[in-house]
């Protein structure tokens, strides 16, 4: 699939628990393309230095090789991992006040329709494929509807043919 290699989608580590799938998270994407200039500009946006804008995913095992600061101090993640869960989706309380009041209405929304597909492909595969499906599903979502150029979640424009894809993915921010 254009954007994603097979391996990534397997890697737990980029399987964030609330569902936001760290796989088309920009600042993963930013710093596994070693692109600076895509961390500079997500710098910008979220308010930390472009040497601390990088991550390879919220779920890795401690201690992280790079773990954005923002996912470091997540109390979803932690709570997760308390239970000993990998997971929200794997939670009898979700959605709990955590989720519910989770406080970027981009984030929430995708949350909202992530963690039910996720417990869907689990049902369907079993938790290992289930998972790899889910992954898959929200790698394929981030795509440009009219020229197929992969998106990053948050996108509001495609990069390569410019149309605007906020609605049809996750909102505006």
């Amino acid at each position: 699939m254009k954007g994603w290699q097979e391996d990534e989608i397997k890697n737990k580590d980029l399987m964030a628990p609330c569902g936001l799938y760290c796989g088309t998270c920009g600042v993963y994407i930013a710093t596994r393309d070693k692109n600076e200039k895509f961390r500079a500009a997500l710098g910008n946006l979220y308010g930390t230095p472009p040497e601390e804008t990088a991550c390879l995913g919220c779920m890795q095992a401690d201690p992280a090789k790079r773990l954005y600061a923002y996912c470091q101090s997540c109390r979803i993640r932690d709570c997760v991992r308390s239970k000993g869960h990998y997971s929200c989706h794997q939670c009898e309380e979700w959605p709990c006040d955590m989720i519910r009041d989770f406080p970027i209405a981009t984030g929430l929304n995708v949350m909202k329709k992530a963690i039910p597909e996720w417990r869907r492909c689990v049902a369907a595969h079993g938790d290992e494929k289930g998972s790899e499906a889910w992954a898959r599903s929200e790698c394929e979502r981030y795509h440009c509807s009219a020229c197929g150029a992969p998106l990053f979640r948050g996108a509001q424009r495609c990069r390569s043919c410019k149309r605007s894809v906020a609605d049809e993915l996750d909102g505006t921010l």
